[in-house]
């Protein structure tokens, strides 16, 4: 399969250019209400397993940013509100000011820097296939991008540009809720999702019948970050400090060790 990224990456470009002008208007001094208030709002995905992830069961938030953002709140001296997003409604959701932060391991695309400030990275992942342990059709990366093979990508994802770009010879399938990308492997639809190393472990650790299938040399990897509304230089400042202290202090650290994500960690400052 071979990467390209020559076409413009399409599938996110409508929203970010809406949201765009709003960003700016909705720009403020959130550090001061956030203080005065005693409240950050904070944008999470529920179904982002490791990361933010709602458990259906117990309806329980847990994972690396579910702790990091209690961490921040202890930092700031003020509690927490998750404000459920997806990656879908991220630059609406803080363009629109319905949060003050999004902390759910944002990746750092080109498109979406013109619209959302990004802090430090403090996690990296690369793009990963899975599959069923009885596929016949995709063994091995190189199965992927073969004429008739269903390819998965969940809806605003970075993978949907991504694939989008690369695939040559497959069939992308853009997976939107409250469709999943695990059902659709299950039931046959696709032949495997592309996904990233967080999401990969909630197959992983909890399906028997699941299979990862990594790159055999890096394909796309990239950044992830906490993104906020641009025009408050202040507000991003306070929290780039707050994902440079927990580097230095293993608050980070010890987080992905809890929730499985240590291998991607970036521990440079």
């Amino acid at each position: 399969m071979k990467h390209s990224l020559a076409r413009p990456l399409a599938a996110l470009g409508l929203a970010l250019a809406a949201a765009a002008a709003s960003a700016d208007a909705s720009a403020g001094t959130v550090l001061d209400r956030v203080r005065s208030a005693k409240v950050l709002r904070v944008c999470i995905w529920p179904d982002y397993y490791g990361i933010t992830y709602r458990n259906p069961r117990t309806q329980a938030l847990g994972g690396i940013d579910i702790d990091l953002s209690a961490e921040f709140g202890r930092d700031l001296g003020v509690r927490i509100e998750p404000v459920e997003s997806s990656f879908q409604t991220l630059v609406e959701d803080l363009s629109n000011d319905r949060c003050d932060i999004a902390m759910f391991a944002v990746a750092v695309l080109p498109q979406r820097e013109k619209v959302l400030r990004f802090s430090r990275p403090y996690l990296r992942s690369d793009i990963y296939a899975v599959t069923t342990r009885s596929n016949r059709v995709v063994r091995e990366w190189a199965d992927i991008d073969k004429p008739g093979v269903q390819v998965a990508v969940q809806a605003g994802t970075f993978m949907q540009p991504v694939m989008a770009a690369a695939l040559k010879q497959a069939t992308l399938a853009v997976v939107k809720p409250p469709a999943t990308r695990e059902r659709e492997l299950e039931a046959g639809r696709v032949d495997v999702f592309m996904t990233d190393y967080p999401y990969s472990r909630r197959l992983l650790d909890n399906a028997d019948w699941a299979t990862l299938i990594s790159p055999p040399s890096p394909f796309h990897v990239l950044p992830y970050a906490y993104a906020v509304r641009p025009g408050d230089d202040a507000w991003l400042e306070q929290v780039d400090a707050f994902v440079a202290r927990i580097k230095r202090d293993g608050r980070l650290e010890a987080a992905a060790g809890r929730h499985g994500l240590a291998p991607i960690v970036v521990r440079e400052p």
